[in-house]
């Protein structure tokens, strides 16, 4: 690792989150465990709320396609003649489902969109601050100088996207983005996906470079004539010897020096 030349032909960066712009731990020791803490607090503090109902309803239709899966948790229909004890037992199977999704690393439409309203809730209220490693947005704001775009695609949703950046340990940085590209674009591991990506942003693949912690991702994108560099972070999963040899390897986005910047 050192200095990564971006090719001349160049023209957006796109970013992956996770372990990329923001650190590993933040997502798996602070906000998915908010979730789990506070799922069942939240619902009953929202259930009569329409976005809470239809969060649930998009639960228990995932949880009906679900069905056949091993262990997997229905979500009951209110009778509507209950009363408390009915409603605590749905509450909780609710509870129960997105424990089990999470614990199974799930990334369903039904569950993200939840997560991004209770993590909506969170930001606005400064129980969580989006982190971002030190050299990033620096390194930002250099690139769109030298007349970059930025881009980030996630598989958390676009909300979610916009709460970290909006609510981060840097303030406000949403400004410094272009764009916004979560799994409905398709999924990060599919080259068809990166072409996607391409025409909604109008430019040729080659014109986009791909910044990821993941190889398959990074492979994905390469298969669609993506240029590809994989981030180095501290608690990122550790690469095969191939993959260290095959990649781009950068540890700080300070390591890569745009033609222009000459």
């Amino acid at each position: 690792m050192g200095v990564l030349p971006v090719p001349a032909e160049v023209r957006a960066i796109l970013l992956d989150i996770e372990g990329t712009t923001t650190p590993i731990a933040f997502v798996q020791e602070t906000l998915f465990p908010y979730i789990k803490d506070n799922v069942k607090e939240y619902l009953r503090a929202h259930w009569e709320e329409e976005e809470c109902q239809r969060d649930v309803g998009l639960l228990r239709k995932q949880a009906q396609e679900d069905s056949g899966l091993d262990g997997a948790v229905p979500i009951p229909l209110e009778s509507g003649g209950g009363g408390e004890e009915e409603l605590e037992r749905v509450i909780q199977a609710v509870v129960d489902n997105v424990h089990w999704q999470m614990a199974l690393d799930r990334k369903t439409t039904a569950l993200k969109q939840l997560q991004s309203h209770m993590w909506r809730a969170a930001y606005a209220t400064g129980h969580v601050k989006g982190e971002i490693f030190e050299d990033v947005v620096p390194a930002i704001r250099k690139w769109r100088e030298a007349g970059m775009k930025v881009y980030i695609y996630s598989s958390g949703s676009i909300e979610a996207q916009k709460l970290l950046f909006g609510y981060s340990t840097e303030g406000d940085i949403l400004e410094l983005f272009d764009g916004h590209f979560d799994t409905k674009i398709g999924p990060k591991v599919e080259s068809e996906s990166y072409r996607r990506i391409a025409a909604s942003i109008g430019c040729a693949t080659n014109n986009i470079l791909f910044l990821t912690d993941v190889p398959r991702e990074a492979n994905a994108a390469e298969e669609a004539d993506t240029h590809v560099a994989v981030v180095i972070r501290p608690g990122n999963a550790g690469l095969t010897d191939d993959e260290k040899s095959y990649y781009s390897l950068i540890s700080s986005f300070t390591e890569l020096f745009l033609p222009s910047s000459t």
